[in-house]
């Protein structure tokens, strides 16, 4: 069975075709980066225009590279939720006129829940047993969830202020590191002492949600007093009155940070529910220093997803797509609406 997902919950426009959820035939992304790195951040607007321009011949190279006309497709996945409003709308609108256009059932997925699938595009492939406890990181969300099958999971915990990758993206700026600020704090963290500053984590005793907002304060407040401030020093003035090892300090210590906090999550709730496969999902999982410490911490062998299926892409809705094909759960394409704020 072939499924062709979309995936357009923020600023990158992406479509794959996968085969039985599990094989890759072709996965094409257009980025925004570029045209967001001027701002510091993603423009909703800007990034909803981006996705007009480009989503027809996105997809349309997908089904080029996987050799495929629309006679071969057997279903349509889309991304409807959570993700910015306008984003989501160009992919949802675009769905559901072809599946109308071309007769083509409609599968509505959750963008949260499609990240734990990309561990289901490694290859060789890799028999995954359930119950299955997935860590899923990204720019809007950190997530634990607990898998009894493919398509039907309970959410252990989530983020109750900002998400890991917003963190990075927050602190690099304070760094004076260009968007998107995840994959630079990774690249420059090798170069300084993690241990140079220590940095608090959130106290939310039983519970099994994540909390970075203090710890983004915290690092503000570090910031502040090592270039000889205080709390009124401007977080703007902050990259030209450190230096090179400061910066690479901070960006070590808040790195290790975020990583041993995610991971103590992980291995709590791994010791608890003692699920038969773990896996790690979303863009923070392609974070070299997390992959070390939960290879440190949890004592089972892990895989992980290529880096190319940790960020959103298009394959990940394929294969999530396939499984609620399987149990036909379909999505009428005159109905199906967009949810922003649409919940695990």
């Amino acid at each position: 069975m072939k499924i062709l997902g979309l995936e357009t919950s923020c600023d990158e426009t992406a479509a794959a075709v996968v085969e039985d959820g599990r094989k890759v035939l072709s996965n094409v992304v257009a980025s925004q980066i570029d045209i967001h790195a001027q701002y510091g951040g993603v423009v909703p607007e800007v990034a909803a225009r981006s996705h007009i321009e480009v989503v027809l011949p996105v997809i349309n190279q997908a089904l080029e590279q996987a050799n495929c006309s629309w006679d071969d497709i057997d279903g349509i996945a889309v991304t409807h939720g959570p993700g910015l409003l306008g984003s989501l709308l160009i992919g949802t609108l675009t769905a559901r006129t072809l599946a109308l256009a071309h007769n083509k059932p409609l599968y509505a997925v959750n963008h949260v829940v499609a990240h734990t699938f990309a561990n289901f595009l490694i290859e060789p492939q890799i028999d995954f047993k359930f119950p299955l406890l997935s860590l899923s990181a990204s720019g809007k969300h950190s997530d634990l969830l607990l898998f009894s099958s493919p398509l039907e999971y309970k959410l252990l915990g989530q983020t109750r202020d900002d998400a890991a990758g917003e963190a990075f993206d927050k602190v690099a700026r304070m760094l004076g590191l260009p968007y998107p600020g995840g994959p630079k704090i990774g690249q420059l963290a090798p170069s300084g002492n993690e241990q140079a500053f220590q940095l608090p984590t959130a106290n939310l005793k039983d519970s099994y949600d994540f909390s970075f907002s203090g710890l983004k304060t915290a690092v503000l407040r570090a910031l502040q007093s090592a270039v000889g401030g205080d709390f009124r020093t401007p977080s703007g003035e902050l990259p030209n009155r450190l230096s090179d090892n400061q910066k690479a300090d901070m960006a070590a210590s808040f790195q290790r940070t975020v990583c041993e906090t995610l991971t103590a999550g992980l291995l709590k709730a791994y010791y608890e529910f003692k699920p038969a496969t773990v896996v790690i999902a979303g863009g923070v999982s392609a974070n070299g220093r997390l992959r070390e410490e939960v290879n440190r911490q949890l004592p089972v062998k892990m895989a992980y997803a290529p880096i190319a299926y940790c960020t959103d892409n298009g394959a990940m809705v394929a294969s999530i797509g396939y499984y609620l094909a399987l149990e036909h759960q379909t999505t009428d394409p005159r109905t199906l609406r967009t949810d922003p704020s649409l919940a695990v």
